[in-house]
């Protein structure tokens, strides 16, 4: 089977959670052939990868958001539009719910262009009439800015040329989203989704906390990523989530429900559990497994410990990841450096698994998460976590409905420095607790989150898609 597997700002130019997940499950399943269709930031990004693709990967197809060249395209017209066409058009600069089929045909046969289009009397007509609707007390001009900068790297992307596959799987909604269901619309083939995390309230979150988006026109935004996670929830013919409770979050934003299954990460179970358990020193050692980034909510963790190391004396923390933000994590280093830690080690990158024999317990302080694999790891390895109540990180510290092991760690609010501080000074003092909750935690792993279990839901699942789709 031909599978092109579409993923957004991560496989194969970053590493992070969703990379690692990517470059393993590709990597594993031998058995079939794979195109990636790469989606980045900035064209100059180009070829930068930080994997080596493995053997079974025929293709890899680069498309980028910053990327307006068209080659090879003569400009379209506007002035032979069905009034379908018209009408979907309206619906796109409006963002509510467009014909994705009739804009895929309009701008693959090239009969509209990108920028054709937004240079066009026709855009300019439905944003007026947008503008009197819904902005009737914002300037046309600002209107004009943000709708042209929202449409104009989709529209673009949609315009570019489909790698040709027999199933199309996309790893998020978003941009990444409405390419898969462009490549099944293209070539009649089923469309997958994966959700590692819920896309749609990621950038919802990210819009209200930033301060760059235009104040006015942020809910044009948010209706902009709402209406790219309805192309592919519409299209997709099964959509999986990682933990129950996103599935049942994907059902509320408009997922029919008998499309939707949980399909749990898997880890390789015998390698982390098989590490010893770190042999007592007198100090109690912290890992933390996170790039630097801001939605990892580093500082959040360094004023929680810089407290907790007033409270106990022998403490450390280890803070193992790579840069994601280099901004971010200059801030986060001249915030160590001002609160003179010496119990405070960034290691950069470095071999988990032979790092983890140092650690009594880990922690984990992300505003947004889905399944994390750190602690999945963490606990496979009989570490108990600290963790915010994000993403599956509460199902996987108190376990499912049907799960009576007992508590594998503290869970906490987002940003609460306060319970951050009290969480990991509890797990800090009470050590024969925290062994018998790192137990219980690889007994959780054990039963419910291994490799091999994983890769075998989805190996059933594109068997089920091809069998339905061909009946």
């Amino acid at each position: 089977m031909r599978i092109c597997m579409v993923f957004e700002g991560s496989y194969p130019y970053v590493h992070g959670g969703v990379s690692t997940w990517a470059h393993q499950y590709i990597t594993e399943l031998k058995e079939h052939e794979f195109v990636i269709w790469a989606i980045g930031a900035k064209k100059e990004e180009q070829g930068q990868f930080v994997y080596e693709l493995p053997d079974n990967v025929l293709e890899i197809h680069e498309v980028f958001l910053d990327d307006l060249d068209m080659p090879n395209i003569k400009d379209g017209g506007s002035s032979d539009l069905t009034d379908a066409e018209l009408e979907t058009l309206k619906k796109l600069v409006a963002c509510e719910r467009p014909d994705w089929s009739l804009l895929f045909d309009l701008f693959q046969s090239k009969r509209l262009t990108p920028v054709t289009f937004l240079e066009s009397d026709v855009f300019l007509q439905l944003l007026k009439q947008m503008s009197v609707e819904k902005y009737a007390f914002v300037p046309l001009s600002d209107v004009f800015h943000t709708m042209r900068s929202i449409l104009l790297p989709l529209l673009c992307l949609i315009s570019k040329d489909v790698p040709d596959a027999d199933v199309y799987h996309t790893i998020a909604t978003g941009y990444g989203g409405v390419l898969a269901t462009l490549g099944a619309h293209q070539y009649h083939k089923p469309v997958l989704l994966t959700e590692h995390g819920i896309y749609t309230r990621e950038r919802e979150e990210e819009i209200i906390r930033s301060d760059w988006f235009t104040p006015s026109m942020k809910n044009q935004w948010i209706a902009f990523f709402y209406m790219l996670s309805d192309a592919v929830y519409s299209k997709a013919d099964r959509i999986t989530s990682l933990f129950s409770k996103a599935r049942q979050i994907q059902i509320d934003i408009g997922c029919a429900p008998d499309k939707c299954q949980v399909i749990s990460n898997g880890i390789d179970f015998e390698t982390f559990s098989n590490i010893p358990l770190k042999k007592p020193d007198g100090w109690v050692d912290i890992g933390a497994v996170i790039r630097m980034a801001p939605i990892k909510d580093v500082e959040t963790l360094l004023y929680s410990f810089y407290e907790l190391s007033f409270q106990l004396p022998k403490v450390r923390l280890h803070i193992m990841g790579g840069i994601d933000n280099q901004e971010y994590a200059d801030q986060c280093f001249a915030l160590a450096q001002k609160m003179n830690l010496d119990n405070l080690i960034f290691t950069g990158r470095v071999d988990i698994r032979a790092y983890m024999e140092k650690l009594d317990f880990t922690v984990l302080t992300s505003i947004s998460e889905g399944q994390p694999l750190s602690v999945l790891e963490s606990m496979a390895a009989a570490r108990p976590c600290v963790t915010t109540d994000v993403g599956a990180c509460r199902e996987l510290l108190e376990g499912r409905k049907d799960d009576d092991l007992g508590l594998a760690g503290y869970c906490v609010p987002p940003t609460d420095r306060r319970g951050l501080t009290e969480a990991m000074k509890k797990m800090c003092l009470q050590a024969d607790l925290r062994n018998q909750m790192g137990q219980t935690a690889r007994k959780r792993i054990a039963k419910n989150y291994q490799y091999h279990q994983m890769i075998e839901q989805y190996r059933q699942l594109y068997k089920e898609s091809i069998e339905t789709w061909q009946e």
